[in-house]
């Protein structure tokens, strides 16, 4: 299966993309799902849980959120009202880590190269991540080929998406599961087992 990982709509505050617009891109493009992936705020997404699926396409929520020492895609949670941030209060990574294992969720390092807004080298000092993303559709090639080499050095998943925040990136960068995924739970299993990788379109 192949899902886009790292989608932004109009409820993130640096976007204008319709969520009807994303999906019937992703459908053009031939994805098999999309993850709603908001900035800062899971709560932010609830308005997609409302839109009829449709047929075999998969809709997903997470959230990408902001920590004291990078960005984080989160999977898997399902109440965020732990997430107090703000442009004066930047989370700290291992709270932000320990809420989202309390629930079952998983937390993947978005761009985890890309400059200001990521972990970088300091990648290596955080202990339960649970992967990384390893291909992101706004993060140059050489940033890319880091976090590349950081997951196998890590010995930590890969996933990918394209983090779009206009329509033609919809789906530039996805991530390719070994298996059929139906839920979350799905998800979140199958990126732990290391059955998916990054993937360009």
């Amino acid at each position: 299966m192949i899902i886009d990982l790292h989608c932004h709509t109009k409820y993130s505050y640096d976007c204008y993309l319709e969520p009807l617009d994303l999906i019937k891109r992703a459908k053009e493009v031939n994805l098999d799902g999309i993850c709603i992936t908001e900035h800062y705020s899971f709560t932010l997404s609830r308005h997609i849980a409302n839109i009829d699926q449709g047929g075999d396409f998969l809709i997903l929520r997470g959230l990408e959120i902001s920590t004291n020492m990078g960005h984080l895609l989160v999977y898997g949670v399902k109440d965020d009202s732990w997430n107090t941030w703000s442009r004066d209060n930047y989370l700290d990574i291992v709270e932000v880590i320990r809420n989202v294992h309390s629930q079952g969720g998983i937390c993947v390092t978005a761009h985890p190269f890309r400059g200001w807004d990521s972990l970088g080298d300091t990648i290596v000092t955080i202990d339960g991540l649970d992967a990384l993303e390893t291909h992101n559709g706004r993060t140059s090639l050489d940033e890319n080929k880091k976090a590349i080499r950081a997951a196998y050095s890590l010995k930590l998943p890969s996933i990918g998406g394209s983090d779009c925040h206009r329509i033609e990136q919809v789906g530039s960068v996805v991530t390719e599961f070994l298996n059929p995924i139906k839920t979350m739970d799905d998800m979140i299993r199958e990126i732990r087992k290391g059955n998916c990788r990054g993937l360009y379109i």
